[in-house]
C-alpha cells in the first residue's frame, strides 16, 4: 500500500513535553488504480494513425498467355528516365523520333510537375476526350534512388495523371541518354 508520510510531529526540545501529533497518512492505491484506468481507457479509445500508402495496381501475370504488345498513339505518351545523381530526362513519343525532348530536368514544381501539367493540357486538346489522357513511362535506371521513384509518383498524384506505368526495359537509345553526362 502506498502511503505519504509527513514526519511524526514530536521532538524533544528543552525538556517540555509536548502532546504528540499524529502522523498524517494518505492511501495513494486509489489513485494508482485511477491513472491505470485511465492510462488503459485512452490506449483503447484512441485510434492509431495509419500509414499514408498511394494505391498502386499492378497486373497479374499470367504465364499461359503471352503478353501481347498494347499499341498506343505516341502523341500521347511522356516518358520520363530516371539515372543516377538524381538525374531526369523526359521525352514526347518515341526515342527515335521525339515530339519534344529528350531533355534533362529537375524535380519539383519548376520542373517535371510543369511538364507533366502542360503536357497533360496538351494531349487533352489533341484527343478531345477526357478519358484518353496522356499516357507516362516511368523508367527508372539501375542506379536510381527509390526516393527518386516515389518523388515522380508523388508528382503523378499531383498532377492527375490517371494513367502510368512503371517499366524496366531501357532501349539501348534511353541507355545512351542516361550515362550521358
Amino acid at each position: 500500500m502506498a502511503e505519504l508520510n509527513t514526519g511524526d510531529g514530536g521532538g524533544g526540545k528543552g525538556g517540555k513535553v509536548r502532546s504528540k501529533k499524529q502522523n498524517s497518512k494518505v492511501d495513494l492505491t486509489a489513485m494508482v488504480d485511477l491513472a491505470f484506468l485511465l492510462i488503459t481507457f485512452f490506449m483503447l479509445t484512441t485510434t492509431l494513425s495509419k500509414p499514408q500508402a498511394m494505391p498502386l495496381g499492378l497486373p497479374d501475370k499470367n504465364e499461359k498467355e503471352p503478353e501481347k504488345p498494347i499499341k498506343v498513339d505516341e502523341k500521347r505518351t511522356l516518358t520520363i528516365m530516371m539515372g543516377e545523381n538524381n538525374k531526369l530526362i523526359y521525352y514526347m513519343g518515341l526515342i527515335d523520333s521525339p515530339i519534344a525532348g529528350p531533355k534533362d530536368i529537375a524535380y519539383g514544381k519548376d520542373g517535371i510537375r510543369k511538364v507533366l501539367l502542360s503536357r497533360k493540357k496538351s494531349v487533352l486538346e489533341y484527343t478531345g476526350d477526357k478519358t484518353k489522357g496522356i499516357i507516362v513511362i516511368i523508367k527508372p535506371g539501375k542506379k536510381s534512388k527509390y526516393k527518386n521513384l516515389v518523388d515522380i509518383l508523388d508528382e503523378m498524384a499531383i498532377s492527375g495523371v490517371e494513367t502510368y506505368a512503371i517499366v524496366n526495359d531501357f532501349l539501348p537509345k534511353e541507355t545512351e541518354l542516361l550515362e550521358k553526362k
